[in-house]
C-alpha cells in the first residue's frame, strides 16, 4: 500500500468514526419522531446508543424488534429491565428469531396466557419455544375463567384443545369442535375416555364436521354413555365383522348391545 493510499484510508475511517460518534450522540438526545429514523440505521453503536434515550418508548422497541440480525441489541434491551416492563415487548423478545434461548426461555413464563397464545400461533417460532408456550397454557387451563377457555377453544393449538376436551364442559367441547387445529386422533381418544358424557357424545355425534367420519362413528358407538339414539342411527350399514365386535365389547350396555343384535340380524336377512 502507498503512502498516499494509507493516509486515505485513515482519513476514510475517521471520517466514519467521527460520522458515527455524531450519530451516536443524536440516538441519545433524539426527540421521539425523529428516534423511528434512527432505530432502522445498521451501525450496532448507534442502535445501543438509541436505548439509552430518555425518549425511547415500547412503540419504538416493536418497530425496532422487527428486524432481523439484532442479537446485540437484543441482549442489551433485555439487560436494561425497564425497557421491557411491556408485556408486548416482552412477546416480541421472545418471538424474535435473534433472541438467545436462555432469554427466550427466561421471559416465557412471564408472559400473559393470550400472550403465550399468540406465540403459538406466530409462523416462524421456534419448535423449542412454540412447545414451552403450549405447556404453559396446558398448565393455567384449570384455574381460567369460563371466557378464557372458550377463547382458547376457538384459537388453540392442538396440544390446547386436548386439554380442553379433557375437560368435558359441553359448550367448550363445542366450540373445539370448529377449531381447525382439532385433530380426529384427539377426539377419538376424548370418545373413548370418561370425559365423554352422553351430552357430549352426543355433540360429537350432531357434528357436520365430524360425524360422516367412521373411525368417529365407531368411536361413539363403543362408547357405553351413548344414547340409543346414535345406535339406531349409525349401525345400518357397518359390516358383520364390525357388528360382532361390538358385540364382544364389555364396556357397552344391554340396551345397546340389543340394538346391535338387532342390526346383525337384520344384515343377515
Amino acid at each position: 500500500m502507498s503512502l498516499i493510499s494509507g493516509i486515505e484510508t485513515v482519513a476514510t475511517e475517521l471520517a466514519e468514526n467521527m460520522n458515527t460518534a455524531d450519530a451516536q450522540m443524536e440516538a441519545l438526545t433524539a426527540d421521539r419522531d425523529r428516534l423511528f429514523t434512527i432505530i432502522q440505521d445498521n451501525r450496532e453503536e448507534v442502535l445501543l446508543a438509541a436505548l439509552r434515550n430518555p425518549s425511547l418508548d415500547s412503540r419504538h422497541l416493536l418497530a425496532l424488534l422487527k428486524r432481523r440480525g439484532i442479537g446485540v441489541v437484543i441482549s442489551a434491551i433485555y439487560a436494561r429491565k425497564p425497557l421491557i416492563e411491556a408485556s408486548a415487548v416482552k412477546l416480541a423478545l421472545v418471538a424474535h428469531l435473534d433472541t438467545p434461548p436462555s432469554i427466550a426461555q427466561t421471559l416465557l413464563p412471564l408472559l400473559y396466557i393470550f400472550d403465550l397464545l399468540k406465540l403459538c400461533l406466530i409462523p416462524g417460532v421456534s419448535a423449542d419455544i412454540r412447545l414451552a408456550a403450549e405447556r404453559k397454557i396446558v398448565q393455567q387451563i384449570p384455574t381460567q375463567p369460563l371466557g378464557n377457555k372458550l377463547t382458547l377453544a376457538r384459537r388453540g393449538t392442538a396440544a390446547i384443545l386436548d386439554a380442553l376436551l379433557r375437560e368435558g364442559v359441553q359448550n367448550i367441547i363445542e366450540i373445539c369442535l370448529d377449531n381447525p387445529h382439532l385433530k380426529e386422533g384427539s377426539l377419538h381418544q376424548f370418545l373413548m375416555s370418561s370425559h365423554a358424557s352422553a351430552e357430549n357424545v352426543s355433540l360429537i355425534a350432531r357434528s357436520s364436521r365430524w360425524k360422516s367420519r367412521p373411525n368417529i362413528r365407531l368411536a361413539i358407538l363403543k362408547n357405553p354413555r351413548t344414547p340409543l339414539i346414535w345406535f339406531t342411527t349409525f349401525l345400518p350399514g357397518l359390516p358383520v365383522a364390525t357388528l360382532r365386535d361390538l358385540l364382544a365389547s364389555p364396556r357397552l350396555s344391554f340396551a345397546q348391545k340389543e340394538l346391535v343384535r338387532q342390526a346383525r340380524t337384520h344384515s343377515h336377512t
